[in-house]
């Protein structure tokens, strides 16, 4: 039985908020799949050219090389396209430092990251949890006390608390 040669692949993820993207890429001819299903069929279309843009902004010619499997879940519609791109983008910069050169990886993540660094970069905000005394986590209930006061019983003062 005669030893086959490693396989080429590396395993990355993308966050936003609470959605989780983890990306797998391997050598292949260009595929790449979300949930078992083509790039191409993502919903609703605005947000498929958010999950587009890695591959807009470096070319086809630098996917064609690599299949990509990519699991997503948790968060909303929104957010899980934005952990996808950002697996994406971060898939590919590790995969050509790994198995192709340096200077190609460099310039790949300079495209990337003057575009946008979130698609590297994951942002670290969270939905902030309400508190007591309010409708959300920083308002408050506002509660307005008058008092009139008479002096003299010709002026009148209004005092706000």
């Amino acid at each position: 039985m005669a030893a086959s040669a490693p396989i080429e692949s590396v395993q990355c993820f993308g966050r936003k908020k609470t959605a989780v993207a983890v990306t797998y890429c391997k050598r292949g001819r260009g595929l790449i799949k979300i949930n078992g299903c083509p790039i191409e069929l993502v919903e609703p279309e605005i947000l498929r050219f958010k999950a587009y843009e890695p591959i807009l902004l470096l070319g086809r010619h630098r996917f064609a090389g690599v299949d990509m499997r990519i699991r997503v879940k948790g968060g909303g519609h929104t957010s899980q396209i934005y952990a996808i791109r950002q697996s994406i983008a971060k898939a590919l910069v590790a995969f050509y430092q790994k198995y192709v050169d340096e200077q190609s990886k460099k310039e790949i993540k300079d495209v990337l990251v003057r575009y946008d660094r979130t698609l590297l970069v994951a942002d670290p905000r969270r939905c902030e949890p309400k508190k007591f005394g309010g409708r959300g986590a920083r308002a408050r209930i506002f509660l307005l006390f008058s008092y009139v006061l008479n002096i003299d019983d010709s002026v009148r003062f209004c005092v706000v608390i």
